[in-house]
């Protein structure tokens, strides 16, 4: 592993520990009402995008982050349509 992975670990790391707070609180509260549709549809879109690169340039840091990114925006987005 290159230095450049580490810096890719941590940015990945540090990206998606930002969004795991409001994952909580939504799955805690049940509340969604704040959450703009439009911002989770086109998030969901953007890094479903940037795994598919990440995995096609067979970059793990890009591919995890992504990947638990992408995952925690599918629960907010579910609990948005749930909770409407």
């Amino acid at each position: 592993m290159n230095e450049l992975e580490y810096i890719g670990y941590a940015a990945g790391f540090i990206t998606t520990l930002a969004l795991l707070p409001q994952a909580i609180k939504v799955i805690r509260s049940k509340q969604t009402r704040d959450i703009s549709l439009l911002w989770i549809v086109f998030m969901i879109i953007g890094i479903f995008l940037w795994l598919c690169y990440g995995y096609a340039n067979e970059s793990l840091p890009m591919t995890i982050a992504n990947a638990v990114t992408l995952l925690l925006l599918t629960v907010i987005l579910l609990f948005k349509l749930r909770f409407k």
